[in-house]
């Protein structure tokens, strides 16, 4: 399931010839005593929290540790791997000096699969979290794969930047041999770079370690709070060990169902990603006065397309082609609050100013280390979580077929999966998540409406299967992860559900937060648009 790197408010915050793995599916006797094993010795040892290394960049207020879990819970007392852990305490005390009792920690991630939760803590410096703050420690963690978690790698993070990348919406023939003989080297590169280890890096076991972190912090219930991707192995969770659940936010899910587990959900995604970018070419049309880009959706989408043919032609920076050009506006069906950064970039561009697009679309070197690991994870569970299609000629048409009314993420969305099509190793079968009454306590799902990464779709799917679960819908909205965000209608059900356990009777609602401002330049810099000059 692609989904962006970073969530939205934590971060400055991306789907048979082989055999089928045995079936975990069930979560097997032999698996749930092994989870059981690895708790309790979890839980003797506990998490020696300190300063944490410099290579988290995390600042002195922000604790970290390790916990230790097994590579094959088929083999607990087995080889073990460490998975790196950040935390800041409960502060105790309301923004007006009043105690607040402490509730235990509130365990986050934010997706991918690849995506680190180490970052998370800081967010209880933020107004909105001040008050979840004072009454939990926040604690984040990298899952099993990701940064010094295990990690893992697919190629040489130098090869990651191939320079200025092209981006047909409708390839060529040639071009899609050419993008299929690099699926199957990338996911040769898997396996050779991550052994037989690689099999054991799945969702199932990413249920797993969050049971054995439970136990690490001390924690006779869990409370976790995912996004995107996190929602799809917290639903795991929630199926696998009901009983140690106390309480559990999904914030912009994932359809749980084992049939859209990966490929299906990939579809559905590109789809949708089609309806944002139509959102976003409708916002930049409103502001056509401030962009000059176009006063119709139409007359916007043109002005991309000549950007992206100049590009063509010449790479901005020598970097900028395309590919990248396309990856930044991506960025905005994810958040909105990217629109007047990317519209005023393209802008700039084709009124003759390069820089403000390669500040936002250029490669950052850097971060290719980062940046490799991150698509290593996401790659190796979504293969590894399920069976896909191995004959080519389904991928080309059931997406040629999408393309035709989808086009501007689908075929992206297609080179990034498709690895799994020639994955050298056993598949999970995807378990069939759902819980009966009295079995989970009442669980929280916040979805925006129009969310692209996230189709509104999986956020019901999930409400129909975990029993006692309650939806709470931002409408007429698309940003991908709404808690904690601007929008003081959904903090409140945030807030009410993790300070008293207090949930809606049934599905509730919120309006969209505010529209985004744009932003012209004058004088170099980015100001907010006159209420004179909004068209």
């Amino acid at each position: 399931m692609r989904a962006a790197v970073l969530y939205g408010t934590v971060g400055a915050v991306v789907l048979s010839g082989l055999g089928a793995a045995p079936a975990e599916g069930d979560m097997t006797r032999t698996a749930a005593d092994a989870v059981a094993v690895a708790a309790e010795r979890a839980a003797d040892e506990g998490i020696r929290f300190g300063k944490c290394p410099a290579a988290e960049g995390l600042p002195t207020t922000v604790q970290c540790g390790t916990v230790k879990v097994p590579l094959d819970y088929a083999r607990p007392d087995g080889r073990q791997i460490s998975l790196t852990v950040s935390r800041i305490e409960a502060r105790g005390k309301d923004a007006k000096g009043r105690k607040v009792a402490r509730q235990g920690a509130l365990v986050f991630n934010p997706g991918g699969p690849g995506a680190s939760g180490m970052f998370f803590p800081l967010i209880g410096h933020l107004p909105d979290w001040k008050r979840i703050g004072a009454a939990y420690d926040l604690v984040g963690y990298a899952p099993r794969g990701v940064g010094r978690s295990a990690p893992l790698s697919c190629q040489d993070p130098k090869h990651l930047h191939r320079g200025p990348a092209p981006a047909p919406t409708h390839p060529s023939e040639s071009y899609k041999k050419e993008r299929v003989a690099r699926a199957k080297a990338y996911a040769r590169g898997c396996a050779r770079r991550s052994g037989s280890a690689l099999r054991h890096y799945h969702s199932l076991n990413n249920a797993r370690d969050l049971d054995v972190l439970r136990a690490a912090l001390g924690e006779p219930r869990l409370t976790f709070m995912g996004a995107s991707y996190g929602t799809y192995f917290g639903a795991l969770y929630a199926s696998l060990f009901p009983s140690h659940v106390r309480r559990m936010v999904f914030d912009s899910a994932v359809n749980p169902a084992p049939e859209q587990i990966w490929y299906r959900n990939n579809l559905d995604q590109s789809a949708a990603f089609e309806g944002r970018w139509a959102d976003f070419r409708a916002w930049v049309a409103k502001h056509h006065r401030v962009y000059g880009l176009g006063d119709t959706p139409r007359k916007v989408l043109r002005s991309y397309e000549r950007a992206s043919a100049r590009l063509a032609a010449r790479p901005a920076g020598g970097t900028v082609g395309p590919g990248q050009l396309q990856g930044a506006f991506l960025q905005a069906a994810y958040y909105d609050d990217h629109w007047p950064q990317r519209a005023l970039a393209l802008s700039a561009y084709l009124k003759g100013d390069p820089k403000p697009l390669i500040q936002i679309a250029g490669p950052y070197p850097e971060a290719a280390a980062e940046q490799e690991n991150t698509k290593a994870v996401y790659t190796a569970v979504e293969c590894n979580d399920a069976p896909w299609p191995t004959r080519w000629k389904d991928w080309n048409r059931d997406n040629t077929r999408l393309a035709r009314t989808a086009p501007f993420e689908t075929w992206d969305n297609v080179w990034t999966n498709l690895p799994c099509a020639y994955w050298e190793g056993p598949r999970q079968q995807p378990l069939d998540v759902r819980t009966g009454p009295g079995e989970l306590p009442p669980t929280l799902i916040l979805a925006a409406e129009r969310d692209a990464a996230a189709p509104y779709d999986g956020a019901i799917e999930l409400h129909r299967r975990l029993w006692g679960a309650v939806l709470v819908t931002e409408r007429d909205a698309g940003n991908h992860g709404v808690a904690g965000g601007s929008n003081t209608c959904v903090n409140r059900y945030l807030e009410a559900y993790l300070l008293r356990g207090r949930l809606p009777e049934r599905r509730a609602a919120c309006a969209a937060r505010p529209e985004q401002e744009p932003r012209a330049v004058r004088g170099g810099a980015a100001v907010p648009e006159l209420r004179a000059l909004r068209g």
